[in-house]
């Protein structure tokens, strides 16, 4: 009759232990995802700050090209007011559609194109797509293991009765994690 009760004993503490094991692997890997969703959201705010500063410097020398200022201003905004990942792509596009006709612009003035200031904001420009792109990258590997370990058998049922929810990929359109071109 021991030997039942200390076998008994043993399989509760291996179930525990394993339960312990499932929980502190899936805490982890959720951190891990919103610290990746936070590089994203560092590398967005770093290019949403670089973009008055374009605006305003294209603005000096194109003062008739409004309309084109205004849909940049108008898709930073929506993209900086964006939550999660699938809202954050849909303004990341309508962002990048409008950095492209800013760019495009630029195009006509060849003393803007010329200047100092406004090829330093282009290349930080470039160089912010770049960050973006690889927090990007970071983070859907980030939530490709997350849902990996939540979704295997046995660990989806842990996972289900302790409410872990699975995290959507940052799927952007192709477009989106194309670098601006910038033609001089």
């Amino acid at each position: 009759m021991m030997i039942f009760w200390y076998i008994l004993i043993a399989v509760v503490v291996i179930v525990a232990l394993w339960l312990i094991t499932v929980f502190n692997g899936l805490i982890r890997l959720r951190n891990r995802v919103d610290e990746a969703w936070s590089d994203i959201e560092v590398q967005l705010k770093r290019r949403y700050d670089l973009i008055p500063n374009l605006v305003n410097t294209v603005k000096g020398y194109a003062k008739h090209e409004d309309s084109v200022f205004t849909k940049v201003t108008e898709a930073r905004s929506n993209a900086m007011q964006a939550q999660g990942p699938a809202e954050h792509a849909q303004a990341e596009n309508m962002l990048t559609g409008a950095l492209k006709s800013l760019f495009a612009v630029s195009e006509n003035y060849p003393d803007l194109k010329a200047s100092n200031n406004f090829m330093h904001l282009q290349k930080e420009l470039v160089d912010a797509e770049d960050k973006i792109q690889a927090s990007r990258r970071f983070y859907n590997s980030q939530c490709r293991d997350f849902n990996t370990k939540k979704e295997v058998f046995p660990n989806t049922l842990v996972a289900g009765m302790l409410g872990f929810k699975k995290y959507d990929f940052f799927n952007a359109p192709d477009e989106v994690n194309e670098t601006p071109e910038v033609k001089f």
